[in-house]
């Protein structure tokens, strides 16, 4: 490890029911709190207790196919995380938000608004959304392609971030006796206009508790690592090998160098779901009773909406029928199509066995065995430049939690990786992030 006193990072994945696709099936699990708010206000505290950096709670503005097999009920997660933000004190709230189906001045709001409520604990999770079906939500004839999406990102990040900083630190006088409520002086209009965005500006609410919530972002194709280098101060990943995970890390750091940037200032999360036992088979036995509960309607489709293959009618117990798969296809330009792909080249699954592997951790790395052969996986990835921490996925709530939490964290902190209490009370306090200044401050100090 280059830095002694570089620590792990471990994000809280929260997923209702849990990570695996039959989650919600499995005997330990509380499939009827999955909208009870306290359900997930109590796993908050739990998170906090165990001093987690943050929890992440993913979005997408569409119902998936296979509801009918799986849990993909979703709350709006700006006002999911209000209402975490009240039941915790420490514990980072990041939340995601698609750049196609939002508006620059309404998300800036959301967002300042809960870095403000919960003291400086926010973080977006900046999405282009890959789900063609969000189109039909939003009266759009067709969902944009790849590389529109991600040219649309770029401007407006740019929005965003010029919003977020329209009142300089200061600007919130509110002195009774001077009867000044605003310097107005540091208060700006950004007036941007652009390719797909006009905005005058500023925001309606002071500048937050971090300047600007920490940017998060979770897309690994060569246009989301161009812009996860350019942008990102966390990156969210998938990485099925030691070997994957370390060269997308170099990957990013370089890039990342290279357009001006201080690697450090990026952290590198991959997903890991582990599956614990007081022995490996207990551990293995747990994996299977999960993957016995798996639909196959429901993991076929999920397959479909990954790689593009319709297998519905054949034999699952086969070998996976690689000539099917295009790559040449618009799908081939996502970085989970070419993750699958890898499975496939890599391991030579039966049909069954690939929908089964991705049905533990869609694509994230699943990893069954004794806390500590978990704790000493994740040292690996974080000591040998594959990793700056981890989103844990548990298979189900809340035991799955619950047991990597009290097994598993306890053998990393005495391994000196993780911390023991919080040192900081924001979001960039505790993935060791500079406080940005605002553009307009900065500009006119250079000015002057």
């Amino acid at each position: 490890m280059s830095n002694p006193n570089r620590k792990l990072i471990l994000n809280l994945f929260i997923y209702p029911g849990g990570h695996h696709e039959a989650a919600w099936r499995f005997k330990e699990s509380e499939p009827g709190r999955v909208l009870d708010i306290s359900y997930y206000q109590e796993l908050a505290q739990r998170a906090e207790a165990a001093k987690f950096d943050a929890i992440f709670f993913a979005d997408g503005p569409s119902l998936p196919e296979n509801v009918r097999y799986s849990s993909r009920l979703r709350f709006e997660p700006i006002t999911w995380l209000a209402a975490i933000a009240a039941a915790t004190q420490k514990i980072g709230l990041i939340a995601t938000a698609s750049t196609t189906y939002t508006e620059p001045y309404n998300l800036a709001r959301l967002f300042a608004s809960l870095d403000h409520l919960s003291k400086g604990r926010a973080g977006w999770n900046i999405v282009t959304t890959g789900d063609a079906g969000a189109a039909q939500n939003f009266g759009l004839p067709e969902h944009p392609p790849h590389r529109d999406r991600y040219e649309k990102a770029r401007e407006f990040l740019e929005v965003v971030t010029k919003l977020w900083d329209s009142w300089e630190d200061g600007a919130l006088v509110a002195d009774p006796e001077s009867g000044v409520f605003a310097d107005t002086d540091k208060v700006h209009s950004i007036d941007h206009i652009g390719k797909h965005y006009r905005v005058r500006g500023p925001l309606n609410i002071a500048r937050s508790p971090q300047g600007r919530p920490v940017y998060v972002q979770a897309g690994s194709s060569d246009d989301g690592r161009s812009f996860a280098a350019q942008h990102a101060e966390a990156i969210f990943t998938a990485h099925q090998t030691l070997a994957s995970a370390q060269s997308f890390y170099a990957d990013i750091k370089t890039r990342a160098a290279a357009l001006g940037r201080r690697p450090d200032h990026i952290r590198v999360l991959p997903g890991i779901s582990p599956y614990l036992g007081s022995t490996q088979a207990e551990a293995d036995k747990l994996e299977e009773e999960l993957n016995d509960l798996v639909q196959p309607a429901a993991s076929l489709e999920q397959l479909k909406r990954m790689i593009g293959v319709d297998l519905t009618g054949h034999d699952l117990d086969a070998p996976f029928p690689r000539h099917l798969v295009d790559t040449g296809g618009l799908k081939a330009v996502a970085s989970r199509f070419q993750l699958v792909v890898d499975i496939i080249d890599r391991e030579k699954p039966t049909i069954r066995q690939l929908i089964q592997r991705l049905a533990g951790g869609r694509g994230h790395w699943v990893l069954a065995g004794t806390p500590v052969r978990i704790a000493d996986a994740i040292q690996t990835w974080f000591e040998q430049g594959a990793a700056d921490g981890f989103n844990v996925m548990p298979p189900w709530l809340t035991g799955g939690f619950d047991a990597f939490a009290s097994e598993v964290v306890p053998i990393l902190r005495k391994r000196g990786l993780f911390r023991e209490e919080y040192s900081g009370d924001t979001l960039r306090d505790h993935y060791d992030l500079p406080r940005p200044k605002s553009s307009y401050a900065l500009a006119q100090r250079k000015s002057a």
